[in-house]
């Protein structure tokens, strides 16, 4: 593609955006990988589109509000930079595009009010855990509010944990293999912390000592892929002063704030913190990746044969291309049989915020995720990220199927812990 991008305009970014920009040989592969592509039938709405309409406003042929509509409704899941033939770094472009467009173009009030306010609740535990139980006492009335905000009201479970905080190391059962640091995010602290306990849980019982860095906050996935660069560095700053050098990895359970570690090379570029940043992205590793590789001893067979479909997380498999790890840790225990749903590279939905700003295709998207899954007739799901989690569970109650719905270390714990069936199928505490 033939462009004329100032790339001086744009700082340190503008070499990565022109390259991405440069290409797109708009071939049309994407398409068919692209979630809003796929409901709306729009080229705008498709991944060339946007690249298209972005360099538009990029050499200054197009108002930023002019493209600002179809780039929002990008859930920047990647799955075009998977089918992309000509390695198109989608998330090189889209991610800074974003971070300049909240600069340079002002919202309606209502937007910017709304994004502010989960800006300030969703990235603290503290404020997210007393939001959601305003949220509760409000619920019964969410069928007379707007859109958005019931949105946000029917994704909220029913009940939250009480907070569990890790202790700061958990030692290796055993002959000690490795040594990890944990990054135990936000929202997950809140809804499912359950998830972390079953995380540390199995890599103990696999030799790895687990360390769980004080001070450590919200990765910064939420502000980065919705564009509050300046936040999102705010909170990876703290990331980088507290977890340390001198372990083998520092691992990720949820796909989301995985992919947006990866990405602090990105988020620092032309910053003091580049180098620190893009070093502790290449030591970030998706925990099933990690196990896989550093050799998994699995649990002992289930008591009578069991089938779950495995739903990949668009941040697990387009952005970390980690594909085939969960599964492999999966199929080692005995009895238990793997399936496939229907266009499993597709996005389910669940994309940060995307929820509350485009309800509408979020919960389409979550309606046919919620078919594909069920068409399996598998007894449970399994996946590795808390927001596909949430999105699932709500579309399976909507239908009135309510199949369990499990992180993949803590449908490993449970095995690990020999508990009955019923237990072992069981909802986690979101359910």
């Amino acid at each position: 593609m033939q462009h004329a991008i100032p790339v001086e305009r744009y700082g340190a970014v503008g070499a990565n955006m022109a390259r991405a920009v440069e290409a797109c040989v708009h071939c049309g592969f994407c398409l068919a990988a692209c979630p809003t592509y796929r409901i709306l039938g729009e080229e705008m709405d498709s991944p060339r589109g946007r690249i298209f309409l972005m360099k538009e406003a990029l050499e200054g042929r197009l108002r930023w509000g002019e493209v600002l509509p179809y780039v929002d409704r990008c859930l920047g899941c990647l799955g075009c930079e998977t089918a992309c033939p000509s390695g198109v770094r989608y998330s090189e472009l889209v991610i800074p595009f974003r971070e300049l467009t909240e600069r340079r173009h002002r919202r309606p009030l209502g937007e910017r009010l709304l994004r502010r306010l989960v800006m300030s609740i969703l990235p603290f535990p503290g404020r997210f855990r007393r939001a959601v139980r305003i949220g509760a006492v409000v619920r019964p009335l969410r069928k007379v509010l707007p859109d958005r905000l019931r949105a946000m009201l029917e994704l909220l479970p029913p009940r939250i944990p009480r907070a569990n905080p890790l202790p700061p190391v958990i030692p290796a059962q055993g002959q000690p293999r490795a040594r990890v640091a944990l990054l135990v995010g936000c929202v997950q602290q809140v809804l499912a912390p359950q998830i972390n306990h079953a995380t540390v849980r199995v890599l103990s019982r696999n030799g790895v000592e687990v360390w769980v860095p004080r001070g450590q906050g919200c990765c910064g996935a939420l502000a980065l892929h919705a564009g509050f660069g300046t936040l999102a560095r705010r909170l990876a700053r703290r990331n980088l002063r507290v977890f340390p050098e001198g372990v083998d990895a520092v691992v990720t359970n949820a796909a989301g704030c995985g992919s947006a570690m990866r990405e602090y090379g990105l988020l620092f570029t032309g910053c003091p913190e580049a180098g620190r940043a893009a070093a502790l992205a290449a030591r970030v590793r998706d925990v099933s990746a990690f196990l896989c590789a550093l050799g998994f001893n699995p649990p002992p067979p289930l008591p009578r044969p069991v089938r779950v479909v495995y739903h990949d997380a668009c941040h697990l498999l387009h952005a970390q291309g980690v594909r085939e790890e969960p599964r492999h840790l999966l199929a080692r225990v005995g009895n238990l049989e793997i399936l496939e749903p229907a266009d499993a590279e597709i996005c389910c939905g669940s994309a940060g915020i995307y929820n509350l700003e485009h309800p509408a295709i979020a919960a389409e998207l979550g309606r046919r995720k919620a078919r594909s899954l069920l068409a399996t007739g598998a007894e449970a799901v399994v996946t590795g990220n808390l927001g596909c989690m949430v999105q699932l569970q709500a579309h399976l109650r909507a239908v009135h199927r309510p199949l369990p719905v499990l992180h993949t270390f803590e449908f490993l714990d449970r095995a690990y812990a020999g508990r009955p069936l019923s237990d072992l199928l069981s909802p986690g505490t979101m359910a």
